[in-house]
């Protein structure tokens, strides 16, 4: 099989928009509420601009920079590509870097579709295909990470490398928050999400995490920007039907655990904060047990956003792994003799 292609051409200047101020924050924040001084913006990384192509009638956003082998940057529930900001840059240095707004998030659109993750998998190959991208390396980040290995699932022969940060999809347990959003009950509340009250309350208790130092306290900035990326009554609603595709009340019922032996050829590095107050730790050394011969990173210090903590660390082990491992292969027939063998 070959390496990656890089993109013969940038897309056109016809689908290219001036980049949105909503691209890192929402604009529906209350003007009267001080923006607390511990919370600083993400701002986009220099020298990219927010690009889109509209696949299935639905315009997609994403940024798009440097040049070699592709690397697809997949972010997680009720982010967007800003995540990826402070290392895009360093990335595309020797790769091709696409990073997405997933739909239904950031600046792409958000219709009453389907947001479960094969169907997010199946957006991210649709993307790639009109993009030109033959096979590329995929990260994701939490819910992203379950993207990532649903796509390595459904088309590995477009799959050359998975890096799975902090990821979801690995065991039932989840943060309370979450069940709290998969109730059948919960989409009542979502007005109360654009009231100045509810806001300010969000911010002073996540500034009570951060003081207390939980574990949840020390992801307290980028948590709040979650929050607040739900501007309008279509942000909230496209949050809420991404949360139930995968969780109920009982937790993430979504898994990557019956089917992890599929990724025995593909070079694998899961990469995890051992302070996560979102998603413990204790996935990471399940998915890294089975998950054949893959890496693991443990960032000591760092909470469910290791990218973010530790930008110039996650920077060098990506790099590292991608020039040290080789491009996986993909043969039709192996594939059929694992699914026949199924698990050991």
């Amino acid at each position: 099989m070959t390496r990656s292609r890089a993109l013969s051409s940038r897309p056109s200047r016809s689908e290219t928009f001036p980049q949105p101020r909503a691209w890192y924050r929402s604009e529906a924040v209350v003007a009267s509420v001080a923006e607390p001084a511990w919370r600083a913006p993400l701002e986009p990384p220099p020298n990219c601009e927010v690009q889109f192509r509209t696949v299935h009638g639905y315009r997609r956003a994403f940024v798009f920079a440097g040049k070699g082998p592709a690397l697809l940057l997949i972010h997680g529930i009720g982010a967007s590509s800003a995540t990826w900001s402070q290392v895009i840059p360093g990335l595309a240095k020797d790769h091709t870097v696409i990073a997405p707004d997933l739909l239904g998030h950031g600046a792409s659109d958000k219709p009453r579709a389907d947001y479960a993750v094969g169907a997010y998998a199946n957006g991210m190959r649709d993307l790639l295909s009109i993009l030109g991208v033959e096979r590329a390396s995929i990260v994701g980040h939490s819910m992203g990470g379950g993207v990532a290995m649903q796509f390595a699932y459904q088309y590995p022969e477009l799959c050359e490398r998975l890096v799975l940060v902090s990821t979801g999809g690995v065991a039932r347990d989840v943060h309370p928050m979450l069940r709290l959003a998969a109730a059948p009950n919960a989409g009542l509340a979502l007005p109360l999400l654009s009231l100045r009250a509810t806001r300010v309350a969000v911010r002073c208790a996540f500034q009570l995490f951060r003081l207390f130092e939980t574990n949840l306290g020390r992801d307290a900035d980028d948590l709040v920007r979650v929050f607040e990326a739900l501007p309008d009554l279509a942000a909230r609603q496209a949050f809420l039907r991404t949360v139930r595709a995968a969780v109920d009340w009982r937790g993430q019922h979504v898994t990557m655990l019956d089917r992890a032996y599929l990724a025995s050829g593909l070079p694998t590095m899961i990469i995890w904060g051992a302070r996560d107050g979102v998603i413990p730790y204790s996935h990471a050394l399940v998915a890294h047990a089975a998950l054949p011969g893959s890496r693991l990173e443990t960032f000591e210090n760092a909470g469910h956003f290791p990218h973010h903590s530790d930008p110039e660390r996650f920077l060098a082990v990506i790099s590292d792994f991608c020039a040290n491992t080789k491009p996986a292969s993909f043969s039709a027939e192996a594939w059929r003799e694992l699914l026949r063998h199924g698990r050991s």
